[in-house]
């Protein structure tokens, strides 16, 4: 199968599915546990035969599985998920191993083979990182191989967590070029209010409007995620805005939706493709501080997409080191850019409104740089 196509997506409906050449797949915690919260093998199995419809027609399947730190609580005689780090990176540690041997079993049944990609935030922030990790997705599908990709609960610390593995999806949809990013979970589509309370489904999202006035709510039925319908909308946006859609349904609801059916909600894409990188800097790196720039940095930064001098800057606030996101604000304190700073917020307070050549001769050479790079700034649509 060739590689996709790096300008877009060849999905642009629900009917594209499938044409797809390649798509991400995310089940969640709540799709795969029992009750007891333990994994449940027939969820598992049809999962699975459900993936091979999109596999038999030539679709390349990267999944992103839930699930490890769940599979982990029942060994290590855990009744509920661990609120503390430690705990839950002991459950994913035991719970991963478990998780794998079900998905090969389930698998090595259509003669497919599947490996265990683990991944933090560092691997799809570092250069070298992120390109062996897509160097190494890239050649499993290649061989025909299924990878099941999770976070790196294990070794992950708060400060460098994704959060949860929709997050996570979204960005290896972008690290892949994916043609589509398929959200699995316990709910059949996003309902614009509690369904229990005549909330309606929501079958089309063209765009952030589209979502005015839906209300999501916080945390899956079943207690064992960590997300939630407002997690699975932001990794939706996170790839939509970056040229590939999404599509949100139920887990038991798979099967019809990868023969095309409508069934549902479909995130429209728009924007042009952004790498892995971009996208965590947009959407879920922790800002440490603001700059204020003003107008005509405005113009050049967010607008011509340039680099960010000191001249342009009128404040500054927050705690930061060189290497930091922060954000971008114009006078108003709207939020317009993100980016990765050159400077800590210790050095920068001598250099606003200065021209680097000023700064060159006054301080030395070294400040003769930008304070954010145009490579390190991501522009910020209309937020939720």
């Amino acid at each position: 199968m060739s590689t996709p196509r790096l300008t877009e997506s060849m999905v642009a409906s629900r009917g594209d599915l499938v044409d797809a050449r390649r798509v991400v797949v995310k089940i969640g915690s709540s799709s795969l546990t029992t009750l007891d919260g333990g994994i449940s093998v027939d969820a598992l199995n049809r999962l699975v035969a459900d993936l091979q419809v999109l596999r038999e027609r030539g679709t390349e399947v990267v999944l992103v599985s839930s699930g490890a730190i769940a599979a982990g609580l029942a060994p290590l005689g855990l009744g509920i998920r661990p609120a503390d780090l430690a705990t839950q990176q002991a459950a994913a540690a035991v719970g991963q191993g478990l998780l794998l041997a079900h998905y090969t079993r389930a698998f090595a049944q259509y003669q497919t083979t599947v490996s265990q990609v683990l991944l933090t935030v560092e691997d799809l922030m570092r250069r070298t990182q992120y390109t062996n990790a897509l160097r190494t997705l890239e050649k499993l599908l290649s061989l025909g191989a299924v990878p099941v990709v999770n976070e790196n609960d294990a070794v992950a610390t708060h400060e460098i967590r994704f959060g949860d593995n929709d997050r996570l999806a979204a960005l290896t949809a972008n690290l892949l070029r994916a043609d589509a990013l398929i959200l699995l979970s316990d709910v059949d589509a996003l309902y614009d209010g509690p369904p229990d309370q005549g909330g309606a489904p929501v079958a089309h999202v063209s765009g952030p409007a589209d979502l005015t006035g839906v209300t999501l709510g916080r945390r899956g039925k079943a207690g064992v995620g960590t997300g939630g319908m407002v997690t699975k909308v932001e990794a939706a946006q996170i790839v939509a805005s970056s040229g590939i859609p999404a599509l949100l349904t139920s887990a038991p609801n798979a099967r019809r939706l990868f023969h095309g059916e409508q069934v549902g909600t479909f995130f429209e894409a728009r924007g042009r493709r952004r790498g892995a990188r971009s996208a965590w800097i947009a959407h879920l790196a922790h800002p440490k501080g603001r700059l204020s720039i003003d107008d005509g940095a405005v113009a050049a930064v967010v607008e011509g997409r340039r680099s960010l001098l000191p001249a342009g800057i009128l404040s500054l606030s927050g705690d930061f080191e060189a290497s930091d996101p922060v954000e971008i604000t114009d006078r108003s304190g709207a939020v317009r850019a993100r980016g990765l700073v050159g400077y800590s917020s210790t050095e920068l307070p001598q250099m606003l409104g200065r021209s680097t050549a000023e700064l060159g001769t006054e301080l030395g050479p070294e400040y003769e740089r930008a304070v954010i790079h145009a490579d390190d700034i991501v522009r910020i649509e209309t937020r939720l």
